[in-house]
C-alpha cells in the first residue's frame, strides 16, 4: 500500500492529516500545496540535525575584562558573564531574544533576512542542545 506524501491541497492534507506527518516522520519528502504555494513539512528533529550541520556557530568565547564574552560571528548577538559557563548562558538567551524578535519584525529587514537557518536551529534547540553548537568546533568561517 502507498501512502501518499504529497497533497494537492491544504483540504486534501487536512483529510489525510495524520498520513502526512506519518511521511513527514519517516524523512520522506512530504508536501502540501496550497494556491501556489509548496510547503515542505519535515521533522523537526531532523531539521535541527540538518540545520546544526549546514549552519556551525564558530562561536568565539574570550577572556575579556575580568570576565568572559562569547558571540557568534556573522550573528548580532553576544554574551558576557564573570565565568565562561555565564556568557554561554547570557548567548543563550541572546539567541532566543533574537529568535524571537526576527520572528515577530526582523524577518523582512534585509540586514536579517539571511538569517532564517539561525532562528530555526534556535527555535528547534533546547538550552543544552545550543550549548552543544556554540561549543562544537568546525572548520573555521571563510576570512
Amino acid at each position: 500500500m502507498t501512502t501518499t506524501r504529497h497533497f494537492a491541497s491544504y483540504t486534501h492534507a487536512r483529510t489525510r492529516f495524520r498520513d502526512l506527518l506519518d511521511m513527514a516522520h519517516t524523512g520522506r519528502v512530504t508536501t502540501v500545496e496550497r494556491e501556489r504555494d509548496r510547503f515542505a513539512v519535515i521533522d523537526a528533529a531532523m531539521l535541527r540535525t540538518q540545520l546544526e550541520a549546514l549552519r556551525p556557530s564558530h562561536a568565539v568565547v574570550a577572556a575579556e575584562g575580568g570576565g568572559w564574552s562569547a558571540f557568534v560571528p556573522d550573528a548580532p548577538v553576544a554574551g558576557e558573564g564573570d565565568t565562561i559557563d555565564a556568557a554561554l548562558d547570557d548567548l543563550i538567551d541572546a539567541l532566543r531574544e533574537y529568535a524571537t524578535d526576527w520572528n515577530e519584525h526582523l524577518l523582512d529587514a534585509p540586514n536579517h533576512r539571511e538569517q532564517w537557518a539561525l532562528v530555526m536551529l534556535v527555535e528547534l534547540s533546547d538550552d543544552d542542545q545550543l550549548r552543544e553548537w556554540i561549543l562544537a568546533t568546525g572548520p573555521a568561517p571563510d576570512q
